[in-house]
Parts: structure tokens; sequence; C-alpha cells
């Protein structure tokens, strides 16, 4: 398993369903969007100017937006994965209730 260090994030890429909510299939999006993820581990922070740990604002299974263009690829049990920044990490994407 990958472990990320510092401020990184460790993320599975999570495919777009290209359907609309009718049900109809809609050709590729523009690739100019922001990229989708599902945390998978997460660094222990990183140390600020004095000295103290800032902790991390995700968690493992969360699902974030990144840039798209952000962190390296790699590839580990013949899965594809993300390593990224936390300062790359745009929102959470949080489930309606």
């Amino acid at each position: 398993m990958i472990k990320p260090l510092l401020d990184r994030v460790l993320l599975e890429k999570v495919e777009e369903e290209n359907v609309t909510s009718s049900g109809i299939l809609v050709s590729e999006k523009p690739k100019e969007l922001p990229s989708t993820g599902r945390v998978i581990a997460v660094g222990p922070g990183k140390l600020d100017d004095n000295g103290n740990l800032v902790e991390m604002t995700v968690k493992e299974n969360d699902v974030v937006i990144y840039k798209q263009y952000a962190g390296t690829t790699v590839e580990s049990d013949s899965k594809e994965y993300v390593i990224v920044e936390i300062k790359d990490v745009l929102a959470i994407v949080e489930e309606d209730k």
C-alpha cells in the first residue's frame, strides 16, 4: 500500500458518468474540468512556521474535486492512483441527504 507523506493525499480517480438523469448517453465532456477522486490515504499533515502540525482537512473515503493536472500518477496492485498536495484539493463532495 502507498502511504503519502506530509500534506499529500492518495486518490483513486472516480470516472464521471456521461448519462443524463433521463438516461441519455452524452458524448465526452470537455476535459478542462477539475477531476474527481476518492481519498484512499492521507499524510499526517505539514508543520507550519511555528512548528505546529496542521491537520489534514480530508479523510479516507471522502470524495473530492481536485485540480485536473495536479499530482503524480502512480500504479499499485494494477490500479492507478494520483498523489496530490492538499492545496490542489478544491472541494469535498457531500452526498445529498
